[in-house]
């Protein structure tokens, strides 16, 4: 460690804030260290992002058996689901990430080290502790950064009081693919992005599911149109959505656990299911950082608040902050620590890059049918006093989504005369659409400016051309 206990960098958690932030710098020419207490790679690749995403392929194979069956005359049967083969061929993409970014790691000249790191009193000054026999470091070790210390530790599911997580009976979206089998019936808690992929994959699966929200509809930050169109398209699925809900209180059994659910009109209903999946938020993990011995503090749900939001700084000079840790306007997905590790190593490198554009930060929900989204809702943009006009269009309405048949809905924000502000996806593959209105609304393009551009026929992206055909006056097949 001698030759580099003083790095120009020292990053403390390797997900995928982290990772980025080490990566970019040492690019630029920095020295870096990385301290990692678990794996590289961090909740998004060994236990959220990609797995859940292997997962729910696989439950889009599975639904494709069917739709093959019931409405293409092809005579196909799901004999079995081989979980276990399932398992290893998800565990086989999360193992060839793995080792992918730790090779990029490597090959870029990053010092990973295996221990837990906190701050101390002293400047950009981080004491790691290894963990033991395979840790590059048995014992203590101070390190001090030439230019900056960067947080990036991530967070952990939230979890509700009285109900201690158990990894087969009650899960959280951490251990839910983890856990052993398949389950015949879940209770999903919380109707947000994560709570919404797993009811999808396990209905996919076969089992009886019932998803309840506290709020009065899914998804609901997003755009009332999008929540109204998902819960449609899982219902049609067999999902018992209830929303406006809350969980009352929950007995675990031997086989599952037993339920009571308040609804929305204040019936007591009891649910019985074999497993409760709490999907109901995620909260930072700060434990063991000693954040208070650098003189930082976090606010009351956890996070670590920059100061400047354009160098992602804190309150404390040369300690940066990425990824989970971060308050609003952050959003907690990994492609927005992506850009705050880029952000944060060119700021440390001495150049002046453009902050993170939140507002034009994606938003994907990976069931089926799928969501995506970017920019201002209808709601959003008139509570912001814009005089908005807004176009919506059924995906049905073009010859691709009819051949998809699984409906969905493209929905466009715009100011009268103006730029655009939002837009709204619901259906099949819309997470592989959503990037073309990303740069729309970051573009602050105005309708008639998409209008000019032709959209492949037949694509699904077509209905969100004709929908700004339509905003610009130029309707085709629609008025």
């Amino acid at each position: 460690m001698t030759a580099t206990n003083s790095p120009d960098v020292i990053v403390i958690g390797g997900g995928t804030g982290g990772y980025s932030t080490a990566l970019r710098a040492a690019a630029l020419g920095l020295t870096v260290v990385l301290a990692e207490r678990d794996k590289i790679g961090g909740t998004c690749l060994h236990r959220g992002c990609i797995p859940s995403k292997a997962m729910l392929h696989a439950a889009e194979l599975v639904d494709g058996i069917a739709e093959a069956r019931e409405r293409w005359g092809v005579k196909a049967t799901l004999d079995s689901v081989d979980w276990p083969a399932l398992v290893a061929t998800r565990d086989d993409i999360v193992s060839r990430n793995h080792k992918g970014v730790e090779g990029h790691l490597a090959h870029a000249g990053v010092q990973v080290v295996r221990g837990s790191a906190r701050l101390t009193g002293r400047p950009r000054t981080v004491r790691v502790e290894g963990h033991g026999s395979g840790s590059d470091l048995t014992d203590l070790t101070d390190l001090t950064a030439r230019l900056g210390v960067v947080l990036a530790t991530g967070s952990r599911p939230r979890t509700l009081p009285g109900l201690a997580p158990d990894g087969h009976r009650v899960v959280t979206s951490d251990d839910a693919l983890f856990a052993p089998g398949l389950p015949a019936s879940v209770l999903v808690l919380g109707g947000g992005a994560i709570g919404v992929e797993y009811a999808s994959f396990h209905r996919s699966m076969g089992a009886e599911v019932t998803l309840v929200e506290a709020a009065d509809r899914l998804v609901p930050l997003e755009d009332a149109d999008v929540s109204r169109h998902l819960t449609r398209g899982l219902k049609k699925r067999g999902i018992d959505v209830r929303v406006g809900a809350r969980l009352e209180d929950a007995v675990v059994l031997d086989d599952g656990v037993r339920a009571t659910v308040r609804t929305a009109r204040g019936e007591a209903r009891t649910v019985e299911a074999s497993r409760l999946l709490v999907a109901v938020g995620r909260e930072p993990v700060t434990d063991g950082l000693d954040l208070t011995a650098a003189g930082l503090t976090t606010d009351d749900r956890g996070h670590v608040a920059p100061a400047d939001w354009s160098r992602l700084e804190t309150a404390v000079t040369g300690v940066h902050v990425v990824g989970d840790l971060l308050p609003p306007p952050s959003l907690g997905l990994a492609h927005a620590s992506f850009a705050e590790g880029l952000l944060v190593a060119e700021t440390l490198a001495g150049a002046r890059p453009q902050p993170v554009d939140y507002a034009v930060v994606p938003r994907v929900t990976y069931s089926s049918p799928q969501t995506a989204a970017v920019g201002l809702s209808e709601a959003q943009a008139r509570d912001r006093g814009h005089d908005v006009v807004v176009n919506t269009m059924p995906l049905t309405a073009v010859a691709k989504g009819m051949v998809h048949g699984q409906g969905g809905v493209v929905k466009v924000v715009a100011e009268r005369g103006g730029r655009v502000l939002g837009v709204h996806l619901v259906g099949p593959n819309v997470s592989e659409m959503i990037a073309e209105s990303q740069l729309i609304v970051g573009w602050d393009a105005e309708p008639s400016d998409v209008a000019r551009h032709i959209h492949a026929h037949p694509t699904l992206s077509e209905a969100v051309g004709e929908t700004f055909l339509t905003l610009a006056g130029r309707g085709l097949h629609q008025r």
